[in-house]
């Protein structure tokens, strides 16, 4: 019985941990391979910005009027799109 428990141990953690975070960074691998110049972004140190501009594993974002800062590609984390409704909530 307690040869038992360790394999379920380890499937336990396999499920609950490592399958979970492989299922994230395949995620993330099809979002930057997907990317094209227009696309608004995040990255992970908070900069919100538009892809200007690919330079291998370079990405150049414009984060104002005429603001372009130089990122790694990896540091993207996610794509941001804004509903109708929060645009006109916004307006007003």
């Amino acid at each position: 019985m307690s040869l038992l428990i360790i394999p379920v141990f380890f499937v336990l953690i396999w499920v609950l941990m490592i399958r979970p975070q492989q299922k994230r960074m395949k995620e993330h691998r099809a979002l930057l391979a997907a990317l094209e110049v227009g696309d608004e972004v995040l990255t992970s140190a908070g900069f919100y910005g538009v892809v200007t501009e690919f330079d291998g594993p370079t990405v150049f974002l414009e984060v104002a009027d005429g603001v372009e800062i130089k990122i790694s590609r990896e540091s993207i984390t996610e794509l941001v799109s804004y509903d109708e409704a929060d645009v006109v909530a916004d307006d007003k």
